[in-house]
Parts: structure tokens; C-alpha cells; sequence
């Protein structure tokens, strides 16, 4: 088993200025991580045209740390694009040119966003497969060709659930196409994450682990730094280990499903990143071997 963490895991920190995207590497290593996990957003890249020098950045500063760059996570919406405008065609596009980068980072994978939904004329999650399929299909041809995976994880309250995510992944059905679970995401659809990890093990390709405190719609509004569920229940996330997330339930699942390949973190809660993160990777090492 490697373990990862997700460069959004040290967003707050980067935000405040006590952290740069290129140290948040060295600190990694520090930490005892095996890899780091590229984001996007979270690269020190101010526009696209920029995306390239500083993927080739992270990777000479990876390479020097001895860490391999496990994952390239992007945001993409393949039916309304990012900037809204519903060109499909140019969003697909822009996604094949987050390949390119997932290629310099040297990640042998990339997660893309599904979907927010269909704007202005909504439509069930099913009836999109078809459509959504064959989008999926052509960005992991073209990653294909590169020797880059594509995946979706359970993400973006549209695309969450276990069964949406399954439904997808066997719709798709490309050898060059997988899952990212994210155990502690599909708690945003309030479905149990352990039911909903044993579901899409199979597919599993990659994990991260998340946790979250969870509070009732009933109970009193925690305010800042949570967010609602789509059910109107309150998360918030929290180091692993922490929350309500029965994160070595989760891991157990997928150990007797087989997996044994790399496990990111990503937390995005309120405490101090970096002691977040220290605490979490303890806590996620000795579930793991615990599960």
C-alpha cells in the first residue's frame, strides 16, 4: 500500500501564505508520504497558459523529494462546460489538455468531473449516461494513447452516489476508465459510506480518504465551515479519524475486495492543515493495517 496527499489538503495553509504549492512537497515527504496528489487549482498556476511550466515544476521537485506524483485531479463538466456556455465540444477539449499536463506531472492517472446536471432542462442521472458516456469514452481514448488512466470519483452532489457512479463506470465500460472512491463523499448524498464503498470496490482504481463530522438536519446549524448534504444534513470536514466516517470500516472493504495500490488524503476541514494532515496519515497507516 502507498500512501498520498492531495495538494488540495494544504489549500488553507497555501491561502494563508505559510505554505507554497512547491514546499507543500518537501513537507509531504517530511511527513512519511509516498506520493503527492496534483490538483488544478491548487498548483500556483494563475492561468491555463501557465499550467505547463508549473506541472513541470511540481514534477522536477517530486522527483527531487523522491515521490512519485500518484494522481491529476481536474474539475470538468462535461455537459454544460465550465464557463456555462454548454459547448461540449470545447470542454472535452480542455479536459484532453489536462491530459497533456497529468503527462508532464508523470501521473499514470487523472480524475475528471462528471457533471453538475442538466441546466434548464433537468434530467434523472440515468437518462444523461448514454450522452455522458461516450464523453467519458473520448477523453480516456485520448489518455489512453498517453499511458494515462482516466477516472470519476463520487463527487459534485449530481455524480455522488455509489449506484450513480456504477452506472457510469459499467456504461462506459473502457479498460481505460475507472472509479476514484472517495469514502468519505458519499456521505454528500447521505448515503452510508461503508454500503456505498462495498458497491464500487470493484471498479475502485483509487482512493481518497476523507473524513467528516456529521450532525442531523434537526440538530443545531454548526455554521461556519460546514456545508450542507443534499438532504439538508451538515457536514464538516475534519481530520481522519475524527468524524463520523467509519473510515477503517471503508478500508477493510476494500482490502478484502483486493485493493492494494494508493490511498490519498484529502482533507479540507477547519483545523491547522499541516497538523491535519501529520495526524491523519498516522491515523490512516494504522487503520490500514488494522482493517
Amino acid at each position: 500500500m502507498k500512501f498520498s496527499v492531495s495538494l488540495y489538503s494544504f489549500f488553507s495553509a497555501i491561502r494563508n501564505g505559510e505554505i507554497t504549492p512547491l514546499e507543500c512537497i518537501a513537507k509531504a515527504k517530511e511527513m512519511g508520504f509516498d506520493a503527492i496528489e496534483a490538483v488544478d487549482f491548487v498548483m500556483g498556476a494563475a492561468t491555463p497558459e501557465e499550467m505547463p511550466e508549473q506541472a513541470k515544476k511540481i514534477k522536477e521537485e517530486a522527483d527531487k523529494q523522491g515521490l512519485a506524483v500518484s494522481s491529476f485531479a481536474v474539475g470538468a463538466d462535461l455537459l454544460n462546460g465550465q464557463d456555462g456556455s454548454g459547448d461540449t465540444a470545447k470542454e472535452i477539449a480542455r479536459v484532453k489538455s489536462m491530459v497533456d499536463i497529468a503527462e508532464i506531472l508523470g501521473a499514470p492517472r487523472m480524475r475528471h468531473d462528471i457533471t453538475m446536471g442538466q441546466k434548464g432542462d433537468p434530467k434523472s442521472y440515468a437518462a444523461l449516461v448514454p450522452q455522458l458516456a461516450e464523453y467519458v469514452r473520448e477523453i480516456a481514448d485520448y489518455a489512453a494513447a498517453k499511458g494515462i488512466m482516466t477516472m470519476t470519483e463520487n463527487h459534485g452532489f449530481f455524480s455522488q452516489d455509489s449506484e450513480r457512479v456504477e452506472l457510469l463506470y459499467n456504461t462506459v465500460n473502457h479498460p481505460n476508465f475507472g472509479l476514484l472512491c472517495d469514502i468519505g463523499n458519499f456521505t454528500c448524498a447521505d448515503e452510508n459510506p461503508a454500503t456505498a464503498v462495498a458497491r464500487v470496490a470493484p471498479y475502485t482504481r483509487y482512493v481518497h480518504a476523507k473524513d467528516f463530522i456529521i450532525k442531523d438536519y434537526y440538530d443545531n446549524d454548526p455554521g461556519e465551515g460546514a456545508f450542507q448534504t443534499r438532504a439538508g444534513n451538515y457536514l464538516r470536514g475534519t481530520v481522519i479519524g475524527h468524524g463520523n466516517v467509519p473510515v477503517k470500516q471503508c478500508l477493510h472493504i476494500l482490502k478484502k475486495a483486493g485493493y492494494d495500490d494508493t490511498i490519498a488524503i484529502e482533507f479540507e476541514g477547519m483545523e491547522p492543515a499541516l497538523t491535519a494532515i501529520r495526524v491523519g496519515l498516522a491515523n490512516l497507516k494504522k487503520y490500514w493495517e488494522e482493517a
